[in-house]
């Protein structure tokens, strides 16, 4: 549709990424309406839809979708930064340490430093921050009207002190759902020992229960029948005596916490609360009615699906499989100065904008290629990397921009 509207005449490109054409003359039915259809008559009536945004957030990437009448039509990959902002914060706070250990002494200042109520830590809040950015530009892109969003939780206290336990709390398709859901993301999806996958897995106690083992998540792991029956009561250090590698990381795996599941956790509420202000009417799902729409659809397991899949769904056909893959780069630092090892500045970073452009932003030379600009400050020259390619040396009047710098990078 979008390719007929532009041959025609009667659009233009708005945007590069996400791609976006804009309509040349009002027309109150934009979804719905053929494509050759004269969209500036008067008569021209508007298209009874529904479109709904649909939210997968995870700590490290989320899923986004739009769904037109039971069509998915777009889908998306948002990759977080969170990670990398909290190595920066820490960075730093190591070379402020450092600087202030080799000056004159100075009173500490933790006392009189207060957080606000509701504060979140920079990386858990970037999360937050870069979902809601895109939830703007589609609803400015989208006639969006009505989001839907999944609230998924671990419950800490059911994972350390389950009500029941024994056969039925391991063996049970309903008791437990949300600690099999965490194992099964903790280990993979497949058998612990054997490492196969796509059989029938078994919740399997590290320490038996013979031998004083506790129902705690951080002594579960997942085991096939053949391998869970091996097993019995023995200690994980004698059954695995012959694969000393694969003992020495089913024990560093069964002591590390899932921090992913921990940041969707701090957040979700949040999450939930900023997207009111957009005042739109905001649905929820749990993650087991996301996993079992996936199944019943038939879809593969992946985070564009799942935000498809978010909630009340009927019937799902996929117009659009390939996502759009976002990766948040950030607007570069703001440090004055590059560090050296020890904290010192060596170097002066130069001002932006340089001659009108940044580093990130996409153009066409004169061959017609896209690529990224990285400008000079002291040569009219600018390093311009197309993808898939060296990057080569041209002139800043031979370069015309197609997409300025957002603070993302863009994939399929």
């Amino acid at each position: 549709m979008a390719k007929k509207l532009l041959n025609a005449n009667k659009a233009a490109v708005y945007r590069r990424f996400p791609f976006t054409i804009i309509l040349k003359k009002r027309c109150s039915a934009v979804l719905g309406v053929s494509p050759m259809s004269d969209c500036a008559k008067k008569e021209c009536t508007p298209s009874k839809n529904n479109l709904e945004l649909k939210i997968d957030p995870g700590s490290v990437t989320t899923g986004l979708a739009l769904v037109l009448n039971s069509n998915l039509i777009w889908v998306a990959q948002l990759n977080h930064r969170g990670s990398l902002i909290k190595k920066k914060l820490e960075s730093r706070r190591a070379s402020r340490r450092l600087r202030r250990s080799k000056l004159r002494y100075r009173k500490p200042r933790f006392l009189n430093r207060t957080r606000s109520d509701g504060w979140f830590p920079p990386s858990l809040m970037h999360r937050v921050l870069t979902i809601m950015t895109w939830v703007k530009r589609l609803i400015k892109f989208a006639p969006i009207n009505s989001i839907a969003v999944e609230l998924v939780r671990f419950d800490a206290q059911k994972l350390e002190s389950p009500e029941i336990s024994g056969v039925e709390y391991q063996q049970g398709e309903l008791t437990g759902y949300e600690v099999r859901e965490y194992l099964l993301e903790k280990w993979g999806r497949k058998c612990t020992y054997c490492s196969k996958e796509k059989v029938p897995l078994q919740v399997e106690h590290i320490v038996p229960r013979a031998k004083n083992g506790s129902n705690r998540v951080s002594n579960l792991c997942l085991a096939c029948e053949k391998c869970n029956q091996k097993k019995g009561t023995k200690s994980i250090e004698q059954f695995l005596a012959k694969k000393p590698s694969l003992l020495k990381s089913i024990l560093v795996q069964a002591k590390k916490p899932l921090r992913d599941a921990a940041a969707v956790n701090a957040t979700r509420w949040k999450l939930f609360n900023t997207l009111k202000e957009t005042g739109k009417p905001i649905s929820t799902g749990t993650g087991g009615q996301t996993k079992f729409n996936r199944c019943r659809f038939g879809l593969e397991k992946t985070h564009f699906y799942d935000a498809a899949c978010v909630g009340q769904v009927n019937n799902l056909e996929v117009l659009s499989n390939q996502p759009l893959i976002i990766t948040c780069k950030g607007h570069g630092g703001r440090q004055k100065a590059a560090l050296n090892k020890y904290g010192y500045p060596i170097r002066y970073n130069p001002l932006k904008p340089i001659k009108g452009w940044q580093s990130g932003d996409l153009a066409v030379d004169g061959d017609g290629n896209l690529g990224r600009v990285n400008p000079r400050s002291k040569s009219n020259s600018f390093n311009f990397t197309v993808f898939g390619q060296k990057a080569k040396s041209i002139h800043v009047d031979k370069l015309k921009r197609v997409h300025q710098r957002d603070g993302y990078t863009y994939a399929h």
